[in-house]
């Protein structure tokens, strides 16, 4: 079954899940198989002992119920009539008497109980322990060849996956194969061997029967490969988790825009396919298992009819080995039907591994780690591309560049100009070999690039982009990672060339300042000026700027343009810009267009040829200046929209500079340890009453009403198991013939009437919690996620609230709170209707046996405690040390063309690597604890056998209680007792949910001081557009000590365009933010109009779409994002604004 079953469209066996184990863990799991075997065997081995116990009981009541007759006596241990002659039963064969101690030979069985008692207890430790420890070292190793895999993909790969889907991958498929190859795997072989052991006991002892029974069992296996469903419910979810990642990734974006309603909707609609694969998936599980409960049913019906004809009218058997045989049969078929659960546990861990695996096989296009390729000697630094044409792997159709011959020159300054989409960009991500060209070769100093080492080729070449990626460490770290070895000299020498060393020393923590999440706590030119300083201090042959100045300001541009300057001498520059400053220096223009490089020449030259160049000045100079107006004007009309396109999409582009959108961060050096300690505080939350988190279901309430009644049904099903099977051992020693037959045919029907009734109730239990389950899971999620979005912009400035760590929230803990309603509730009301039957029919028959066996209880109980107990902590720690490896992984596969650039994949592994140990550690700690209460919860059960038949006995012999009453107050006990650990068992799910439920309650109650949901304050019709900054103070709450703004007064009319200037990191974007209401000031207000309450306060966050200047006032004025308008302008309005 388990290895044909397939997985979207591709067979993947489960046995190759276990393809990262070493000869240490095959011996451990061998160990642990080889001890679940013996385990497996014992409840077999169990029904030897209980058969022989049954026909001593037998034989000592059929010795009473003669010798109560007064004309019967003993004598010589033979049954005789008072008057001498020898007493014969129906089939003439004499009765023997007085040779039976039926308290020495339950002293006896007792022994044989207590002994296999003791040895599961062993076998259960190590078997769980073994496995789950092996499952633990193989998914540490699972996981790091995961990320370096992924961190060794080519760029194009990337373009083709979604990273919060990467991210998904790494946390929740992993945990689906740790389940598929852990303790499910040891408990699947322990209950499979019972299956076999107890058929093997029936052939043994009678193989008639066992023929019957066995005749009508290939029913059961019918039905088992229904479990395809499952991948494809894995890859809904991973959808709906990208859409969370990447708007909690642009959380300021989505907050200016006030798109908040609308992306939780879009989330929403993605949560939809998982909850219809969710509830197709309970119902399929819900019939098969009530297919399998009545198909056991009838099975025994069928079975006992025709069993006690073999006893009483053929005589075969004796009762005790029908009961062998009976039971032997029975316990295999059930251990078969518990298999199903682990069935389903590898065919979900099937479905992840088969994505995971699909990636660490997957080659790479191009290499990043590989060690192959030339070490140039000497770097020149002469770059030409060959007749290169390029598509990007994403877009196959889009042709990008076409057959592009150039040269660059070494040692001089190149500018590349032209329209956006022209290829300008790509011919550096070809340099630094992003990608590979689809025709054509590049060439450095004469070498294809293909031949050369990527990393040498890579550490060779400095980049400056646009929208520079900084990492979440100290400005040091971040300007390090340019080069491992840098010294502090290097750094402070690398930061001046950068122009970056003042404003660095100005902050309080100078160089070891933090920067925050995606460089969130600096200004955008502050960033650019850090990411300059990186790429100098790895001294490249090549620098490669892109827009490297477009997000300073004046000041700052005018210096770091000096000092890339100074920076061009020996070594290859090549320079993407629009500003006229930046381009005229170069010693050399190239023109593109269409993904060709049209013209070639310096400023004066190409400006001679009208062509291309010209016309990019021609515009710019429009925009700068109001010089001979007409004449540009009649040649503005045949300008080429495509550079409008162009300073749009770049405009657009430095939207993310103005609103930094900080990607995933790192807990790393400095931030670890502000992680760990932030974590300690989040994670003792208040526990959450069990009744709050059902209220979130109340809507589903007759689903679960429904479920819960059938639940309780099937809780029944157990106790009446035992009233039944204790009836057909009454009915053995009963001396009239006629009415034996009469109860065996009432007890067969009432075995059907119980497989009927288990067929309806288990299908409505599976369905109905499998519904309630995934509408609260899909609720949850939906207002976990609203209740994010909700915040204020300062909480997610906060380490603990990085996109990465959010992402993995949202993922893991609606389905684990799930796990506390849903399903367990039915496995809750199960387990508890099930003893509350059992107890009732207990001691309805003998209250005192009853007393006894309950004695036991107490330990049942206590080994479902313990294993809760232990497992909270683990839970949460398990979690902890995982969210930090999200974070690590979140960080460098956001910025994976950044960590690419400077070459730092093996840092971010290492780094992973590194933070993967906690959660190991955990889990080797678990193993053991985990093991242990399986063991004693196991073998719990035999000791209470032991002890509670010795003293069944002892009553029997001395109370004259009837022998089926022991057996049914006995079995009723200790089936309802296995259910006790069964609930038990649920506890580490319960345990987890409670945690994820406080922290989901948590998030739900916090009430942001800036609420984006709120209805209040006032909303007008003729908004004019006048605001005022009235003495404006502000801190960001992340940075408490830096004073941002100092009192700020400022005010603009309707109409009025107002700039803001100054260097960077003086409260420009500071300003914007407030007026969006993304933070308020702490003292002074803002205020729109006249009176609109302190801070505005009486202004909803909402109303900031009617903000229009919050985007005009700090942006290039060539671009105005209108009232409401949620793109740039379209074509007519495009035409160059008046300044």
């Amino acid at each position: 079954i388990i290895l044909t079953m397939r997985t979207c469209s591709q067979t993947f066996s489960w046995l190759s899940t276990f393809r990262f184990s070493s000869s240490m863990e095959i011996l451990m799991m061998a160990v642990g198989s080889f001890c679940a075997i013996v385990h497996g065997a014992a409840q077999p081995a169990v029904l030897l002992v209980f058969g022989a116990m049954a026909d001593t009981f037998i034989e000592y009541d059929i010795e009473m119920q003669e010798l109560k007759d007064p004309l019967k006596i003993c004598v010589n241990n033979t049954i005789v009539w008072i008057n001498g002659t020898i007493h014969q039963n129906e089939k003439n064969a004499t009765i023997r008497c007085g040779l039976l101690d039926i308290e020495q030979e339950m002293t006896k069985f007792a022994g044989y109980y207590a002994g296999i008692g003791c040895a599961v207890l062993v076998l259960g430790y190590i078997q769980i322990c073994f496995w789950v420890m092996a499952a633990a070292r193989q998914i540490q190793k699972m996981r790091k060849a995961y990320f370096r895999k992924v961190m060794r993909m080519d760029i194009g790969w990337f373009d083709c996956t979604s990273v919060g889907e990467l991210n998904t991958r790494i946390s929740d498929d992993v945990n689906k194969i740790n389940e598929a190859i852990a303790d499910q795997v040891a408990i699947f072989i322990q209950r499979l061997t019972t299956f076999v052991c107890g058929f093997l006991l029936g052939f043994v002892s009678g193989w008639k029967l066992t023929l019957v029974i066995i005749a009508v069992s290939p029913l059961l296996g019918v039905g088992a490969a229904v479990y395809g469903l499952v991948s494809r419910e894995l890859k809904a979810y991973a959808k709906a988790g990208a859409v969370a990642d990447e708007v909690l990734s642009s959380i300021r974006t989505v907050a200016a825009f006030g798109g908040e309603k609308k992306e939780a909707e879009r989330y929403d609609k993605n949560l939809v396919f998982a909850q219809h694969w969710g509830i197709r998936k309970g119902i399929i599980m819900g019939l098969f298992t009530g297919y399998m409960w009545l198909i056991i049913f009838l099975c025994y019906a069928l079975a006992f009819w025709y069993g006690s004809k073999l006893v009483l009218e053929e005589e075969e058997y004796s009762p005790g080995t029908l009961l062998q045989v009976f039971f032997g049969v029975l316990v295999g078929a059930l251990n078969l039907g518990q298999a199903s659960p682990c069935l389903e546990a590898f065919a979900t861990g099937r479905g992840a591994a088969a994505n995971i695996f699909e990636t660490i096989d997957k080659k790479p296009a191009i290499d990043c780690m590989s060690e192959d390729g030339y070490k140039l000697d000497k770097v020149r630094g002469e770059i030409e591309f060959h007749n290169v044409t390029f598509h990007y792997p994403s877009r196959p159709d889009v042709k990008i560049l076409d057959n592009l011959n150039m040269v660059i020159k070494a040692g001089e300054t190149t500018a590349f100009v032209g329209a956006s989409g022209a290829g300008k960009s790509t011919t550096m991500q070809l340099i630094q070999r992003f990608y590979d060209p689809t025709d054509g070769m590049i060439t450095l100093d004469g070498h294809d690039i293909r031949s050369l080492n990527i990393q040498w080729l890579r550490s060779q070449i400095g980049i400056v982009e646009q929208e520079p990626v900084l990492f979440a460490t100290t400005i040091a770290e971040n300007i390090r990672y340019g080069r491992d070895e840098a010294t502090m000299e290097d750094i402070i020498k690398a930061a001046k060339q950068a122009n970056a060393y003042n404003f660095i020393m100005d902050l309080p923590q100078q160089f070891d300042t933090h920067v925050g999440e995606g460089g969130s706590q600096m200004s955008g030119g502050q960033k650019q000026r850090i990411a300059i300083a990186r790429a100098l201090v790895r001294n490249p042959k090549i620098l490669l700027l892109d827009m490297a100045t477009s997000a300073l300001d004046n000041e700052s541009e005018a210096t770091v343009q000096e000092a890339l300057h100074k920076a061009r001498l020996d070594r290859t520059v090549i320079s993407i810009a629009h500003r006229l400053s930046a381009i005229k220096a170069a010693d050399v223009i190239i023109g593109f267009e269409h993904g060709r490089a049209v013209e070639r020449g310096t400023h004066e030259e190409l400006l001679q040829r009208k062509g291309v160049y010209f016309m990019l000045v021609t515009l710019q100079s429009k925009g700068d200046k109001a010089l001979n107006r007409e004449d540009t004007e009649s040649k503005s009309d045949h300008i080429c929209p495509l550079y409008r396109a162009s300073l749009r999409q770049r405009s657009r582009s430095q939207l993310s500079n103005m609103v930094p959108d900080p990607p995933l961060s790192i807990a790393r050096d400095h931030a670890e340890s502000m992680y760990v300690e932030s974590v300690a505080v989040e994670e003792d939350v208040k526990p959450v009453p069990f009744t709050r988190i059902l209220k979130y279901n109340a809507s589903e309430w007759p689903y679960m009403v429904l479920g819960s009644l059938a639940a309780a049904v099937n809780g029944a099903v157990s106790p009446l198991y035992a009233l039944l099977f204790s009836q057909i051992l009454g009915t053995f020693s009963i001396l009239d013939e006629e009415e034996r037959r009469t109860q065996i045919n009432g007890v067969c029907l009432l075995f059907v009437f119980v497989g009927i009734l288990s067929f309806f109730t288990q299908f409505l239990q599976g369905y109905t919690f499998a519904k309630s389950g995934e509408l609260l899971t899909r609720r949850l999620r939906k207002i976990g996620f609203q209740a994010m979005l909700g915040q204020d912009i300062g909480w997610f400035d906060d380490q603990r609230n990085s996109p990465g760590a959010l992402t993995t929230r949202l993922a893991t803990d609606a389905s684990q709170v799930q796990g506390a309603t849903g399903s367990q509730i039915g496995m809750i009301v199960n387990s508890f209707t099930n003893i509350g039957v059992a107890i009732i029919i207990a001691f309805y028959f003998s209250w005192k046996l009853s007393l006894v066996i309950l004695c036991f209880m107490p330990f049942l109980a206590l080994s479902g405690a313990v294993q809760a107990k232990m497992l909270t902590g683990f839970a949460s720690q398990d979690k902890k040390a995982l969210e930090a490896t999200g974070r690590i992984s979140s960080e460098a596969l956001s910025n994976i063309r950044t960590v690419a650039g400077i070459g730092k994949e093996n840092m971010f592994i290492n780094n992973f690597e590194k933070h993967l140990y906690m959660p190991y550690r955990a889990a080797i700690k678990k193993a053991h604890v985990y093991g242990l209460c399986f063991g004693f919860a196991q073998s719990i059960v035999f000791i209470a056998n032991a002890v509670s038949y010795r003293y069944g006995g002892f009553l029997v012999d001395a109370e004259g209680l009837h022998y089926s009453f022991v057996f049914r107050v006995i079995s009723a006990v200790v089936t309802s007792g296995t259910a006790l650990g069964r609930a038990s068992s649920y506890t580490p799910n319960y345990a987890k949910a409670k945690t994820s439920a406080a922290r989901f309650f948590e998030l739900v109650d916090r009430l942001p001081d800036i609420s984006v949901y709120s209805e209040k304050g006032e909303k007008w019709d003729d908004f004019k557009g006048s605001i005022e900054f009235l003495n404006c103070k502000f801190t960001y709450p992340s940075r408490p000590d830096i004073q941002v703004l100092k009192g700020l007064s400022v005010a603009v009319k309707p109409g009025q365009t107002l700039a803001f200037v100054g260097s960077s990191g003086c409260g420009k974007s500071t300003s914007v933010q407030l007026l969006e209401r993304f933070y308020d000031p702490e003292t002074g207000s803002v205020k729109y109009e006249t009176n609109v309450g302190a801070q505005g306060s009486q202004l909803s966050r909402g109303q900031k779409q009617r903000i229009a200047i919050a985007r005009a006032i700090i942006r290039d004025p060539k671009i105005l994002l209108l009232d409401e308008a949620t793109s740039a302008l379209d074509t007519e309005s495009e035409k160059v604004n008046e300044p």
